[in-house]
């Protein structure tokens, strides 16, 4: 319930896109529509389909009929109102409040303006909604405190933040150029224009910031709000326009009279140096220009509004002081004086905002849905279309680089055999799967990497520096285990060119010879998956009985370590841990030897019990492991043993047949889709990369070779499932 495009209204467009996020994210279980409110019977709209209820906003009979209309309708759940006082009828919008005394369906607001220090009649309204819903969502955390302080609101109060879109951390010079002002400094300002925005403020601090940065360009985008226009028709733009010449300043502001679209904004914010909000309002507890701006990874300067005393600090912009010119003079030269200063606020701003976008707001909201209202117990998550873009922008023709710097490859880092063994993995699975041959390519690039990392002593090697020099210093029986692996697989893959596939076995056939006294359990446990998948393509008694050598070396293992409250092969937990009881299971489909099956299902049993809390998966942290006894470590979860536990209960449900296995491999890669002790997404949809992992309080925005293949291989197991349930 609430204004919708194409009013121009910022709750409206605020509405459009959580519903989208959330039918996005959940459809088809859950879809959203909408009642939209209307200005005094006098506006017509074109509205979508979605758009099912109308009320003006100054009939209160209107509001009275609709509600029993919606209570006719068992389709709908519940009734999420995106308040804002002007946009309900009655004094500060008391008409809303006829509404839900006729309404029978769970209720929530969101609250967009929360005014401290209230009359009588306005608290007495916002108490009356209060004690109509089952929750309210503020923004802020200013917002709960006046709501608790000064009205007295004793109803579930949450803070769910200002949505943003996803947009990647680029610097500006790309994008100034795209507007042509690449040898401009940019500062920018965007939304309806009123006078309660306070621009004035800003044009006249510019005439000093001007003599010391003559190429300053001050950007003032969007129209003059609607009711605003049609009340005193351009008067503040006009005023605005007369001190720019007044000041001399006409090359150096330019005002934009256009209603600007999503795309339209973050061109803008991402050519910016400096986003500027100047709001004379020290009440606005909500700017959704301010988050945007940050969103876009751009350093902020603002007037101290309660939203703004919330999000920002010294290390993301500067605070000015309300009508004072100066303020902004100091603030804009502190900043534009110090390019390093700048690039960090601009950095601090955008991985402070991460928990702000879309995707990670449309799980909030569910979350409070299914806390206060239990409409939605059983819900879907969409798998997301399959996306190599990021793995592909990682990718080189020498191999795939190990690190990147947020989503730009660092070069620096190099290149490792893990990595582009995973690569491998990733991308076999693909042409195995939709046997498109749109992955050939990179599988060449990465199988000659493999071959370039062999030495003489067949050895495979898992370090390379940018110059293509091997790091001959360091063999890693793991790195070597898991490239055998990736061998193995592409060798099974009939779909894959024989000349690629007889390579592989030719590799496979050297390296297997490196590993004799390997005692690695994990590097055990990908030799046996290469060995596994190698014998499909060459089948032999000779690799079954490597198998079951190897398969009896984990079960040694197992009976040495394991007891009564410890069945595991190790004193320890650490890393890709699923990879032990995953490679028994392949070994128990190569020998049908039941005591692999056996030990692998106790051991992956053991695991789960361990990893999965309440239906959310909590892999093992890597800062400080588990080691029996001891304590787990639950923070530095990282990706590829999220990866590793989606294929180990794909290939148990797939030889036992058994749906629990499923429902946990379902659930296990919802960490992935935000299911996960922090609530984030951590695969990032517009990328298609994913996030090097979860700390404690934050996700690592970085999106490597590692985490990004991770994901894939988990995306890719999960083939044949459309939804999550």
């Amino acid at each position: 319930m609430t204004t919708f495009p194409p009013r121009e209204c910022g709750i409206a467009t605020f509405t459009k896109d959580l519903t989208k996020a959330i039918d996005k994210k959940y459809s088809p279980k859950i879809k959203s529509k909408i009642l939209a409110m209307n200005r005094g019977g006098i506006s017509i709209y074109n509205y979508p389909k979605n758009v099912i209820f109308q009320i003006d906003d100054t009939n209160i009979q209107e509001y009275i009929d609709t509600a029993k209309e919606i209570n006719k309708i068992d389709a709908i759940k519940l009734v999420n109102i995106q308040h804002e006082f002007g946009i309900f009828g009655g004094e500060y919008g008391s008409y809303l409040i006829s509404f839900l005394e006729i309404l029978n369906k769970p209720t929530m607001v969101t609250f967009h303006s929360v005014l401290p220090n209230p009359n009588d009649i306005l608290k007495k309204v916002v108490q009356a909604i209060a004690k109509k819903v089952a929750c309210i969502i503020v923004m802020t955390g200013k917002g709960v405190e006046i709501l608790k302080r000064d009205y007295g609101i004793t109803t579930d109060i949450v803070v769910v933040p200002h949505g943003i879109p996803s947009v990647t951390f680029d610097k500006n010079l790309k994008e100034k150029s795209k507007i042509g002002f690449e040898d401009k400094t940019i500062l920018s300002s965007f939304g309806l224009i009123s006078s309660g925005k306070g621009y004035e403020y800003v044009i006249e601090a510019l005439p000093e910031v001007v003599k010391n940065f003559p190429n300053v360009l001050y950007l003032i985008l969007g129209q003059t709000h609607p009711v605003v226009r049609k009340q005193e028709g351009e008067k503040y733009r006009i005023f605005l326009e007369e001190k720019v010449k007044e000041l001399g300043l006409q090359n150096n502001v330019k005002l934009y009279n256009k209603y600007l679209t999503l795309s339209g904004i973050i061109k803008y914010l991402k050519a910016s140096d400096i986003y500027i909000s100047s709001s004379i309002n020290p009440n606005q507890i909500t700017s959704g220009t301010l988050v945007y701006a940050m969103g876009c990874g751009r350093p902020v300067i603002s007037t101290p509004i309660l939203h703004a005393k919330d999000i920002i600090n010294e290390e993301r912009g500067l605070l000015t002081e309300f009508n004072n010119s100066k303020s902004f003079t100091d603030a804009i030269i502190k900043i534009l004086s110090d390019p390093n200063l700048k690039e960090c606020m601009g950095k601090n701003a955008y991985a402070y905002t991460r928990k702000m976008t879309w995707p990670n707001v449309a799980i909030a909201y569910l979350r409070q849905f299914n806390k206060h209202l239990n409409v939605f117990e059983k819900y879907e998550v969409k798998l997301p279309r399959i996306k190599f873009k990021h793995l592909m922008k990682l990718t080189d023709n020498f191999g795939i680089i190990q690190f990147a710097q947020t989503n730009k490859p660092d070069k620096d880092s190099g290149y490792t055999l893990d990595d582009n063994a995973r690569a491998m993995i990733a991308c076999c699975m693909y042409q195995d799967v939709y046997k498109d041959d749109s992955k050939i390519k990179l599988i060449n690039i990465y199988l000659n990497f493999i071959k370039h990392v062999q030495q003489p002593d067949v050895k495979l090697y898992n370090f390379v520096d940018y110059s293509r020099k091997v790091d001959l210093t360091h063999w890693s029986e793991d790195a070597h285990g898991r490239a055998l692996w990736a061998l193995g697989y592409l060798a099974s893959i009939e779909s894959i060119p024989k000349k690629l596939r007889d390579e592989a076995e030719q590799i496979f056939e050297r390296s297997i010879n490196a590993i004799k006294d390997i005692r690695s359990p994990r590097a055990v446990a990908f030799e046996i998956l290469g060995l596994y998948f190698y014998n499909l393509a060459k089948p032999s008694n000779k690799n079954v009985a490597k198998i079951k050598k190897l398969a009896d070396y984990l079960i040694s293992s197992y009976n040495q370590s394991s007891s009564d409250e410890w069945q595991w092969f190790e004193e320890y937990l650490t890393y890709s841990n699923s990879k032990l009881p995953e490679a028994l299971l392949y070994a128990y489909l190569a020998t049908n030897g039941k005591k692999y099956l056996n030990v692998g299902e106790k051991t992956l049993k053991f695991l789960m019990s361990i990893t999965l809390e309440k239906e959310r998966y909590a892999p093992i942290g890597h800062d400080g492991w588990y080691f029996k006894k001891g304590k787990r470590a639950h923070f530095d979860q990282q990706p590829v043993d999220v990866s590793s536990m989606v294929q180990t209960l794909i290939l148990a449900h797939d030889i036992t047949k058994k749906d629990e296995y499923k429902k946990n491999a379902i659930n296990t890669f919802k960490w992935f889709m935000g299911n996960n002790v922090l609530n984030r997404m951590v695969y990032n949809e517009l990328t298609g990369g994913c996030h090097d992992g979860i700390g404690e309080s934050a996700i690592n925005l970085n999106q490597g070779a590692e985490s990004t293949v991770s994901y894939l291989i988990a995306r890719l197991s999960l083939h044949g499932y459309h939804d999550l349930k």
